[in-house]
């Protein structure tokens, strides 16, 4: 029989737990008569579990709560019965959960950590013309799916398609939610009910926990995969292609390199085997890569992946191009037309705002010099080191003058990321205000900035924070030093 110490409430927590009022005591009270109108009963009685339960579990662990300490009787001017609870101060808290769900929960924060592609955080930050284009086509109605020269129905592709095709050279485009959706569909349209030949090696998992088999497996298409972790050669897909054969997957590992002993086919071996075979060769490339910048060099282009003759090429549009959630699929037209045409299609579709945000942030790619300064994932990873330095150094004067002697502010130069999965090994120089608090830890600091207006995030690293310059939006420096002194 196993032995332990047991667990012994003293007098005080003993009395405080029987001093708590029961969900249906309390709703009756009339401080909550008013929460009770706004919200509904419903809703009441499920915040008044939520704070009763909150309670408990603050009088069991000796947190000092101030409703526990009411609840157990300690100068509450307003009794109940003989319980002793303060039915004022619970039906506050009830009021406020019940309140707290109809808030604006996505709040608009600053992103110090030096990650540009933040998934976590929202990923791109869209550039102006494309946050006005969401304005207009939210503000009123619009031709969304409606052909103004025909006075008839017409389809909600046409507003992006011809642009997608111009920059990019693509037969056809296709515009759906994300790029996971993108691949999906491409394997329900080429594969489902059949095999589709995959490397061992590109078997990626997306954020999320989501997988390539999972989705292929969702499509119906059949996985064969071929090669190693780390090799797999053009012989091995000749080997899998079989008479149940319709397509070959090709599939970036834009969110983690293996280096070493490897060996891969490339997109233009590969496409040359699938046309010989008569196989629909579609290429995931994942982020997806328009511009030409240093920081990009090594990442592939759809450029690339068209010129080297993949049928259809799925990517994101928002990580690395900057614009909104989207998945964009380019090809030839043959192939395009097929997927536009499945029933997926209109499940997958996106709406009138984000077709605005892509439209407005392709239009600024027409000019490559243009794109780098107005979409903000471009301009950060393109942004020269010295502006960087500059702008830290702003921050750090900034912080200096809120926090005094409550923490100590340096600027050292350090590291930042691509992030959204791409790039894994690339580091980009940059600088950051290092802060280390005089009385708080630096985790009790990072906590509290989480909860300022609006909330900073940075990085903890040696027991110090960090907060990137490169990833602070010019406008956002002297909110840091506001956010700053309300956490200490």
């Amino acid at each position: 029989m196993a032995s332990g110490k047991k667990t012994t409430l003293s007098d005080r927590q003993a009395e405080a737990l029987r001093a708590l009022p029961s969900v249906e005591e309390l709703i009756e009270a009339k401080e909550l008569a008013e929460a009770i109108s706004d919200y509904g009963r419903g809703l009441v009685v499920d915040s008044a579990r939520v704070v009763l339960e909150r309670t408990r579990r603050g009088i069991l662990a000796g947190s000092g709560d101030k409703t526990a300490d009411a609840a157990a009787g300690s100068g509450a001017s307003n009794r109940t019965g003989e319980t002793g609870f303060d039915t004022a101060l619970l039906a506050r808290k009830i009021a406020e959960e019940a309140a707290s769900v109809f808030l604006p929960s996505l709040k608009t924060l600053v992103n110090a950590t030096g990650v540009v592609v933040h998934t976590n955080l929202g990923r791109s930050v869209l550039a102006p013309e494309a946050i006005d284009a969401v304005v207009r086509a939210a503000e009123s109605y619009s031709n969304l799916e409606y052909n103004l020269e025909a006075g008839a129905r017409g389809s909600r592709h046409d507003h992006i398609n011809r642009m997608v095709m111009a920059l990019t050279g693509a037969e056809g485009a296709l515009v759906v939610n994300n790029n996971a959706a993108a691949v999906f569909l491409a394997l329900a349209v080429f594969g489902s009910g059949h095999e589709v030949v995959v490397s061992r090696g590109e078997l990626v998992e997306i954020g999320g926990s989501f997988r390539i088999p999972d989705i292929m497996a969702s499509s119906a298409a059949r996985m064969v995969e071929i090669g190693t972790t780390n090799k797999t050669r053009i012989s091995d897909y000749e080997k899998a292609i079989g008479a149940d054969t319709t397509m070959l997957l090709h599939v970036h590992t834009s969110n983690y390199k293996v280096v070493g002993f490897t060996a891969e086919v490339g997109i233009s071996e590969l496409a040359k085997l699938g046309h010989e075979r008569g196989l629909v060769v579609v290429d995931d490339l994942g982020s997806g890569v328009l511009a030409e910048m240093p920081a990009l060099a090594d990442e592939p282009s759809v450029h690339d992946s068209l010129a080297a003759g993949a049928d259809v090429v799925t990517f994101s549009g928002d990580k690395l191009l900057g614009g909104p959630q989207a998945g964009i699929i380019v090809g030839k037209k043959e192939y395009i037309e097929k997927m536009k045409a499945h029933p997926l299609a209109r499940a997958l579709r996106v709406d009138k705002m984000t077709l605005a945000a892509l439209q407005a942030t392709l239009a600024l790619y027409l000019k490559p010099e243009v794109a780098l300064e107005k979409i903000p994932t471009l301009r950060m990873l393109s942004e020269p080191l010295e502006a960087i330095k500059e702008r830290a150094e702003s921050m750090a004067d900034g912080i200096r003058g809120t926090v005094s002697t409550a923490a100590s502010v340096e600027v050292e130069m350090a590291t930042s990321k691509v992030g959204g999965g791409a790039l894994p090994m690339l580091e980009i120089n940059s600088y950051v205000c290092v802060v280390r608090p005089a009385d708080l830890s630096v985790n009790e600091l990072a906590a509290r900035l989480r909860d300022t207006d609006p909330p900073v995030i940075g990085r903890i690293h040696k027991e110090r924070l960090l907060l990137d310059a490169r990833t602070v939006l010019p406008e956002q420096i002297s909110l840091v030093a506001g956010s700053l002194g309300q956490a200490i």
